[in-house]
């Protein structure tokens, strides 16, 4: 199996367009078996505690645990996918969910799976699908060109959605007929068949990277996220969205097997409408975004979510619950869609990868607060309160919109570089230690007075576009006794840094920001650059005193001691 690519496409050809690119479509059909695994798993899982009469805090978590790898693992995994091999990776994780599996499966069928112990392997699981989540999802872009990139994370979304719908009623059957070990079978099968594809696959090529020590790139990655506005707010819209509307996801065992009288069958059926509806969903958004906006969207499906989550618990007819849970799904799909895809069309290409593991450091790490408390406040105050409460603030978080509305993101995403002219030779052939130097440039503008204000308004923009590309520092100076003149200085952690920042970290929308500022002085702004020195290291003046004696003067003479 070899990559193809039709590079330098304008067109997108239709939502389904990626389809028609060998190594997507392979992957895409293997990781759509995977999800319907998983949604095996997890029917399973919870079953098998909702027959053990677990308490409905220890069934929600299954969700928990599934989701609590991603806190401790979405960051480092992110910086590990930005500059490894991602195939490999892939390969390794899915060896490691094939052995887990098979172990899971074997612990069941012979009786010794106890819900701490079932919790644990849920847990390692989801760890391997932590590592595995930026990797895949930052590989998605290299297989297709970037007019279908959108096309290529809907068609993603629309895979996990149909294995929402397939998976549980398939769990359901295979409960009813064969029982739980032969549900954690399939879900291993799944991983083999994943690992398979990846094997075949011989064609990919790794892009090639500036290699970053580790805690440099992490930084990066976070600088980045938290200087950017639109990743604020998207990640803040998705972290009030999760938290409450985890609560259904958490408590439907119970309100299919108590409040419905519901079988595993039954409950699969739940799954089932919020799948088809979630599938319905993915065609619908393209549509729903382009007519009412980003924002509205959002806020839209958000108040419809709440409401079916307040009917789910307040009726107890099937015939009732059913087409309310389809509405549920395409409203589910229709916030995590539009929040996904603004985020990968957003994230420029060096930082993707990492951008997108704290997009699912968020997701997941949401997912698993709020399974848990929707569980523990069950317990506490029964299903039928918490999920009125959860469907009300789930409303709420959609209506903030009206004040708060996402932020527009058709800022150009294409790559700029402003490569480094003029440098003296220490820095034009930095060795290893001049590149791991702190750095300091320093900028200065004479601007004209009529475009002062003008100017320091561009300066803002500007000087976040240095945070987020990887200044650890920023400010902005004037000279009182030279009206017009300004001096710009940032810090960057290290030379090889500030040169990626140049060379590969700008965005042409950042490049069109320094060529504006820029272009407000005259003469053109002049640029220094200073390395820090580093003053733990005995001077090299100290050092010769010490081994050829004082110099003259330094002894006690007159007037001395």
């Amino acid at each position: 199996m070899t990559t193809t690519s039709t590079p330098g496409a304008d067109r997108t050809g239709g939502a389904f367009a990626p389809l028609g690119i060998g190594i997507f479509r392979a992957l895409w059909l293997a990781v759509l078996l995977s999800n319907i695994g998983s949604w095996m798993q997890t029917v399973g899982a919870q079953w098998l505690l909702v027959d053990e009469h677990a308490s409905p805090a220890v069934i929600a978590l299954v969700q928990t645990a599934s989701a609590v790898p991603v806190l401790l693992l979405g960051i480092p995994s992110g910086v590990l996918a930005e500059f490894v091999d991602r195939r490999r990776l892939l390969i390794g994780v899915q060896s490691f969910q094939v052995a887990a599996g098979v172990v899971l499966t074997v612990l069941t069928a012979v009786g010794a799976m106890s819900p701490a112990l079932l919790l644990v392997m849920t847990f390692l699981i989801g760890a391997a699908s932590a590592l595995q989540l930026p990797a895949y999802q930052a590989l998605v872009p290299e297989l297709v060109p970037r007019a279908m990139i959108r096309d290529a994370a809907s068609l993603s979304s629309i895979g996990v959605n149909i294995a929402r719908a397939i998976g549980p009623a398939v769990a359901g059957l295979v409960i009813a007929r064969a029982g739980v070990p032969f549900v954690f079978a399939a879900n291993a099968l799944t991983f083999l068949v994943f690992l398979v594809v990846l094997l075949r696959w011989r064609g990919y090529r790794p892009p090639v990277v500036h290699a970053e020590p580790f805690t440099e790139a992490t930084r990066a990655g976070l600088r980045y996220v938290r200087n950017s506005s639109v990743m604020r707010q998207v990640l803040l819209q998705l972290a009030l969205f999760m938290i409450p509307a985890n609560a259904l996801w958490a408590l439907l065992p119970i309100v299919a097997s108590g409040h419905l009288h519901l079988s595993a069958n039954g409950y699969g059926l739940l799954l089932a409408a919020l799948g088809a509806g979630s599938v319905g969903g993915a065609f619908l958004m393209p549509t729903a975004r382009r007519v009412l906006g980003a924002s509205r969207t959002v806020l839209l499906t958000s108040v419809v979510f709440g409401a079916a989550m307040v009917t789910v618990v307040l009726v107890a007819s099937l015939w009732v619950v059913l087409p309310v849970l389809v509405l549920a799904g395409i409203a589910w799909i229709g916030v995590i869609t539009t929040l996904n895809g603004t985020t990968q069309a957003f994230l420029p290409a060096w930082v993707r990868a990492r951008g997108l593991s704290v997009y699912q450091l968020v997701l997941f790490g949401c997912t698993a607060v709020g399974s848990a408390v929707a569980g523990a406040a069950a317990t506490l105050f029964g299903v039928t309160g918490v999920m009125v409460v959860a469907g009300a603030l789930t409303a709420l978080v959609g209506a903030r919109l009206v004040v708060q509305p996402l932020p527009r993101t058709d800022q150009d995403r294409s790559p700029g570089s402003m490569p480094l002219t003029d440098l003296p030779p220490v820095l034009a052939d930095a060795d290893e230690d001049t590149a791991g130097r702190r750095t300091l440039v320093v900028v200065e503008y004479t601007v004209a007075a009529d475009r002062v204000a003008e100017f320091e308004s561009v300066m803002a923009y500007l000087g976040r576009s240095r945070r987020r590309t990887g200044a650890a520092t920023w400010s902005l100076s004037e000279d009182p006794a030279l009206p017009g003149r300004f001096v710009e200085t940032f810090t960057v952690r290290s030379w090889r840094e500030h040169r990626d920042q140049h060379e590969e970290r700008l965005t042409g929308h950042d490049q069109s920001l320094v060529e504006r500022a820029q272009a407000f002085s005259d003469p053109a702004p002049t640029v220094r650059h200073l390395l820090a020195v580093d003053l733990r290291h005995e001077p090299a003046g100290r050092a010769h005193e010490r081994a050829t004696g004082p110099g003259p003067g330094t002894g006690p003479g007159p007037g001395r001691g």
